[in-house]
């Protein structure tokens, strides 16, 4: 490992290059011959444009930093995490589109902005009630869970929505005690709703530890990963909580008029991926009362910025002629699971791509500006709970969703969407925060402040 402030010299990498046995690796590594692949791209023309289009786009995206803090023991960190929900009104950006150039005072009346926002203990920073960084990290996780209200007409927390999907957890495979590493407990069980206790250490078990994040917590060192796994699951709960907000109302026929968009796929990777299958549920129960209000389905999707999958697409869009593209605009591919272990992700495992983690399905979209969409759509019912079939009219707001991409493809950024800027642009935490705003942090989690523990 380098010295802090070292940087490796491009000689070690010559050296790598050159190695014998990257050379033999690479030898006995499967190379993809064209030739012999049972899957090539067929690019599809979507359906014509459709006129009735949700009026408005809730887009939900979150960010998180790791700060340093000084608390008098030696690599004491914080992680600033925040969701930001932003609600775009379409018609009122369409009017405005009519009128170029916009008056920017106007275009931000065209969005509304909200955000949660938790700073949790990291490594070295225990809080008054507890005597480790895992076990405050623990506390922390269950008490923001409480706190984070969004509906301040409903008053119900995110807790309750959590523990509703908790309840869908199957019972199978018990988990073991938060204790076992640190306390050598032994034992295993099913975690219950709210605050309860091992039955074995009687110590206090949070119904967030079913998310077993803390496994992934480490008492000394970084904790990137533990708090993009806390992002990555608000950032999904929130949009069952919105949902379940409109089922307490009675309104969830007004949901016609609102459209979902998240950063990422369908998916809960790591630890928290049970939530995968629970959030399908819940989400076939909801649609299944939205579609028998409506006749229509929900409209949700999760849009991806980087990763294989946006590679793959760059790479087949890309022809032998040049300034060919294999892919016109307004033209789709709905990815199968052949096609995905053939060309993206190698595998012959018999179990389909994505069965523990994901909750939809992915497609390609060229919009009618040209911009490349990676995009991701749930399984809303039973009959659209597969990746065997390129059927689209599995989906019958798939001409709504080519239609939405279309509108609200950005040229601010490459193969962009405009919902997930805004929320971004809300969500982003910048690198270097303010030192008194560490302080504050600091204080208010070590429990120094007015309301602390």
């Amino acid at each position: 490992m380098p010295y802090d402030g070292e940087y490796a010299t491009y000689r070690p990498l010559h050296r790598i290059s050159e190695s014998q046995r990257v050379k033999n690796l690479l030898a006995r590594s499967k190379i993809l011959e064209k030739a012999h692949v049972a899957h090539t791209p067929k690019p599809i023309d979507a359906p014509p444009q459709v006129l009735n289009l949700p009026k408005f786009i809730l887009a939900i995206d979150g960010s998180y930093a790791e700060v340093d803090v000084k608390n008098g023991y030696p690599g004491a960190k914080v992680g600033y995490c925040t969701t930001a929900s932003v609600l775009l009104d379409l018609d009122l950006i369409a009017e405005l589109d009519t009128k170029r150039p916009v008056d920017p005072v106007e275009f931000r009346k065209t969005e509304q902005a909200a955000s949660v926002d938790a700073a949790l203990p990291g490594s070295n920073v225990v809080t008054r009630r507890q005597n480790s960084a895992r076990a405050s990290f623990r506390e922390e996780l269950y008490d923001l869970f409480t706190e984070i209200v969004v509906d301040e007409g409903d008053r119900t927390n995110l807790l309750s929505t959590y523990e509703a999907l908790l309840a869908l957890k199957p019972t199978t495979n018990p988990q073991s005690c938060p204790y076992s590493e640190s306390h050598g407990c032994e034992a295993k069980f099913v975690v219950k709703p709210g605050c309860t206790t091992c039955p074995t250490c009687s110590r206090p078990v949070y119904s967030t530890d079913a998310l077993r994040i803390h496994e992934r917590f480490r008492d000394t060192g970084t904790n990137g990963e533990a708090f993009g796994l806390v992002m990555q699951v608000v950032e999904r709960l929130l949009v069952i909580h919105f949902l379940r907000c409109f089922e307490r109302r009675n309104v969830l026929q007004r949901l016609i008029s609102l459209a979902f968009f998240i950063d990422g796929p369908m998916a809960v990777f790591g630890p928290p991926a049970w939530l995968s299958s629970a959030i399908s549920l819940e989400l076939k129960r909801l649609n299944k009362k939205v579609r028998t209000a409506t006749d229509q389905d929900l409209l949700i999707l999760g849009i991806e910025k980087t990763g294989a999958f946006v590679q793959h697409f760059e790479e087949i869009d890309q022809t032998e002629t040049p300034g060919q593209q294999l892919f016109t605009s307004r033209q789709y591919m709905l990815l199968t699971d052949g096609y995905i272990k053939d060309r993206i992700l190698h595998s012959d495992s018999h179990k389909r791509y994505g069965e523990d983690t994901y909750f939809g399905r992915k497609f390609f979209y060229k919009a009618q500006s040209g911009a490349r969409i990676v995009t991701s759509i749930p399984f809303l019912s039973e009959e659209q709970d597969t990746i065997d079939s390129d059927d689209i009219s599995l989906y019958p707001q798939f001409a709504a969703i080519c239609t939405l991409l279309d509108r609200v493809v950005s040229s601010r950024h490459a193969n962009s969407v405009s919902p997930l800027i805004a929320a971004n642009a809300q969500a982003a935490i910048p690198l270097q925060l303010g030192s008194r705003v560490l302080t504050e942090l600091a204080k208010a989690l070590l429990g120094t402040a007015e309301n602390g523990k």
